[in-house]
């Protein structure tokens, strides 16, 4: 990358669980360099977040004004990149403002609505901006994602349950919602009625999406991120499952998506659109 500028990479929710293994990772990376690390946790305010994620010195302060930062991003030799692991109640207007000052976002953070979704794609369209929106960046969930995809055609009842830690926001997760639109897209529908149900505590089917498929949310400490999709038919039941033991497991996916984003002049959702 001698004669190649760098990607130039900021990172919004820098000493958050995902913020920090990004970091790390763009930092260790030869065709990156991290231009800023943004953070609301004023413990944090002003320190290296080299020193603060544990990889030495990267003369990176950690600031809490996502706007300047922004600024200061576009005006590096190439259009910057903003990795988003921050909050369901402020990616949206944090995206939004990166795609306004022209910087491409690579969004982590799940709870965006299908409505948000849809603005922000109009709004990155008009801008001629790349922005991805990955709810998972796990390799191993997009293989869960399409092999589920294969079952359905011979299985027409489906559930999904999703288990996080408990610090999680939003119920049920991106990674969840996405695999039940992929299912739906399908245009199938799933768990025909067998008998009139009725639920004697509210919720404990767990929530309808399109198609008739459920999803049921678990939040527990000693948790990371898991996911099952379970088909059933007579005489058998057919399980998928992804299990995520360290969150460093998305860092290539992470880094992938970096590279990616600075092609694109649209949105685009989902990582397996990208592979």
């Amino acid at each position: 990358m001698e004669n190649q500028a760098k990607i130039p990479v900021v990172v919004n929710g820098a000493t958050g669980k995902m913020g920090r293994e990004v970091v790390k990772a763009v930092a260790t990376s030869s065709d990156m360099t991290l231009v800023a690390a943004v953070d609301h946790n004023s413990d944090y305010l002003g320190a290296d977040i080299g020193e603060i994620v544990g990889c030495g010195t990267l003369e990176v302060p950690v600031l809490q004004d996502l706007q300047s930062v922004l600024v200061m991003a576009t005006q590096e030799k190439i259009q910057g990149v903003m990795v988003d692991f921050t909050h369901p109640d402020s990616v949206y207007e944090n995206v939004r403002s990166a795609i306004a000052y022209g910087v491409r976002p690579v969004v982590g953070t799940t709870g965006l609505s299908p409505e948000q979704i849809e603005e922000l794609s109009k709004f990155a369209d008009k801008a001629s901006t790349g922005c991805l929106i990955i709810p998972n960046f796990s390799i191993g969930m997009v293989l869960l994602q399409q092999a589920a995809i294969s079952a359905s055609r011979y299985f027409d009842h489906v559930e999904i349950i999703e288990l996080h830690h408990n610090q999680k926001a939003d119920a049920p997760s991106g990674t969840a919602i996405k695999t039940a639109e992929m299912l739906a897209e399908l245009g199938k529908q799933f768990n025909p009625q067998q008998v009139k149900e009725t639920e004697t505590t509210a919720g404990a089917r767990g929530a309808l999406m399109e198609e008739n498929i459920r999803i049921h949310s678990v939040r527990l400490p000693g948790l990371i991120a898991h996911q099952e999709v379970i088909f059933g038919a007579t005489g058998q039941i057919y399980t998928l499952r992804h299990d995520t033991s360290d969150r460093s497991c998305y860092m290539p996916g992470v880094l992938l998506c970096i590279r990616k984003v600075t092609e694109l002049k649209n949105l685009v959702y989902g990582l397996e659109k990208i592979l």
